[in-house]
Formats: structure tokens, C-alpha cells, sequence
């Protein structure tokens, strides 16, 4: 695919936002030109209580899949009458690799061997299992504690090199009051709309940015395939996220009744309250990009 120039100002535009204008131009020009690209996910969710109440149809069994969104149901789901807890859960995963070519959106080829961790600047480190193909991640018995606030670096030593990769001042919890009324669930009709209002950001802080996914669950307890997302995924939509981002960061947030097409079904609606990071050393490519932060989840049952 061949990159235009409009696109790769646009992309130059978006790293300098990123990097600030103080920074050393060296570095970022040794950035744009490394061929080692690092793209992590630190998200964090909380405990989700599933009342009986908000089961549709027959139920939902009791071993319940995992979701693309980063909450994972096979970390143990304890049942009894009223329902269902799944457990507060913290997922950390990279891929690691190295660009094939000079496009910036050049694919990478994933880099196995590396030793790989996940530090919390002025605490503790986490080791990184190696997934093979250049994906790593934490273990879920890793002890790993998310601390709002904290600094995260990813880093990776490979080939007598070290890589590390940034995010500062990471999210704490955002609430959505309308996610949590006192029935434990959210009740509409199949294709309404779901609007609900994200909390102010702290005096003299921009608001994070506010990833929506919307995922079916079966009655069953299988997923299906997200009915609605608001996460990029073209160049050009990263893009906009960078020189644009209103549509991530506004108050209001309006789900479309698309996300919710059938009746007496079940959704999990999850609301990622994030902060996106980057390289932190010379020899990783501008293109890599951490994000990092909450989850706020509301179940959905649609009426009969």
C-alpha cells in the first residue's frame, strides 16, 4: 500500500502533538525512521455482578468465553441463585516486531526471544510470557496491581538492544452512573439507542479518550462478533483520533439501536476510559503506541 503525502504530513502533524514541540527533533527523526514498532494494551476492568434478573432467555451457563473488549470470563465466574460475579481482571499485551518496509503503515513481522516486562515507574516489573509470533503477555497469576495515576513502561531487550515504550499518569476509574442502576442492569427495547454521560475530568485534566464496545452474549454464555465499536481501525481513523478527537472525548456518548438488533438478548456494554502513550527511546518506531486504562461495563437485556 502505498502512503500519500497528505497522509504522511498528517501523520508527521499527529507526532509532533504527541511529542511536543521541546522535544528533541533528533530523537523524533530517529523515531520515525526505526524499523522496531511496539504496540501495547494495559486496560484494567472492575468486578461485574450479573443478577439472575438479568438473564435472558433460558440462562447463561457456567463457563462463559472470553471478549475482545479485555474483559476475560475464563478467570474463574463464581455462581449461585441470584447470578453471577465475574471477577475484577487486569490485561497487559504487546506485540513486538519489526517493519518490513519504509511505509509508515508498513505490516511488521513479530520478534520471539525478546525478554519482555511491564514496569510501573518507581515500583515493581512483571515479566512478559512469550507467546510466540511476537506477542507477549502477563500472566494472570503475574500479581500485577493497576495504580491509578502511575506511570507504565513496556520494555524489551532483544539482540543486545533495549526498547521501551511509555505512558504517563495512567486513567483511574471512570464511573457511568447510567451503567449501574439499582435493578444491576440496563432494560431496553431491541434497536433503541443507549445514550449515557461520561463524568467531568478533574479540574485543570482533559477528559480521556472513551472507547465503546458492544458485545452480544448468548444465552448460552457464547459471544458473538462486537455490534457496535467507536475504535478506530483505519490510518486515517488514528489519525483523526490524534488531530480530531471529539468524538472520543465528548460528554455525551450515543450508542446507535443497531448495537442492539435482537429482543430478549443479553449485551455487554463497555466503556474504556484510556490514555495512548508511545516510544520512549530512539530505537523504537513513532508508530508504536501504548494504550492504557479503565473499563466501566453495563449488562443489557433487551425486552421480549
Amino acid at each position: 500500500m502505498n502512503t500519500s503525502p497528505t497522509i504522511l504530513r498528517l501523520a508527521f502533524a499527529a507526532l509532533l502533538l504527541l511529542v511536543g514541540s521541546a522535544c528533541d527533533l533528533q530523537k523524533i527523526g530517529n523515531q520515525a525512521a526505526a524499523r522496531t514498532v511496539a504496540v501495547s494494551t494495559l486496560l484494567t476492568t472492575p468486578a461485574v455482578e450479573v443478577k439472575g434478573a438479568a438473564i435472558a432467555g433460558n440462562g447463561f451457563d457456567a463457563g462463559l468465553p472470553s471478549i475482545d473488549a479485555g474483559l476475560l470470563f475464563d478467570a474463574g465466574v463464581f455462581l449461585d441463585d441470584a447470578g453471577f460475579t465475574i471477577p475484577a481482571q487486569n490485561l497487559a499485551f504487546v506485540f513486538f516486531g519489526k517493519r518490513q518496509g519504509d511505509s509508515p503503515d508498513s505490516a511488521p513481522v513479530g520478534t520471539a526471544g525478546a525478554s519482555a516486562k511491564l514496569i510501573e515507574v518507581g515500583g515493581p516489573s512483571f515479566a512478559l510470557d512469550d507467546q510466540g509470533g511476537g506477542a507477549y503477555a502477563l500472566s494472570p497469576d503475574a500479581g500485577f496491581v493497576y495504580r491509578p495515576n502511575a506511570t507504565y513502561q513496556f520494555e524489551f531487550q532483544h539482540a543486545a538492544q533495549t526498547y521501551t515504550a511509555e505512558v504517563e499518569q495512567v486513567p483511574a476509574k471512570e464511573t457511568i452512573d447510567q451503567f449501574h442502576p439499582a435493578a444491576g442492569y440496563v432494560e431496553l427495547n431491541a434497536g433503541e439507542s443507549m445514550s449515557f454521560i461520561r463524568p467531568d475530568p478533574p479540574q485543570g485534566m482533559n477528559r480521556n479518550f472513551g472507547f465503546v464496545n458492544v458485545i452480544p452474549i448468548s444465552n448460552e454464555g457464547a459471544q458473538g462478533q462486537p455490534t457496535y465499536t467507536n475504535i478506530p481501525t483505519t490510518p486515517l481513523g488514528f489519525l483523526k483520533l490524534l488531530l480530531a478527537p471529539t468524538d472520543w472525548i465528548g460528554t455525551n456518548v450515543v450508542i446507535p439501536g443497531t448495537a442492539f438488533p435482537n429482543p430478549d438478548s443479553n449485551y455487554i456494554v463497555v466503556l474504556q476510559s484510556a490514555k495512548l502513550g508511545g516510544p520512549k527511546t530512539d530505537n523504537l518506531f513513532s508508530g508504536s503506541a501504548i494504550l492504557a486504562g479503565t473499563a466501566d461495563v453495563a449488562i443489557i437485556k433487551t425486552r421480549k
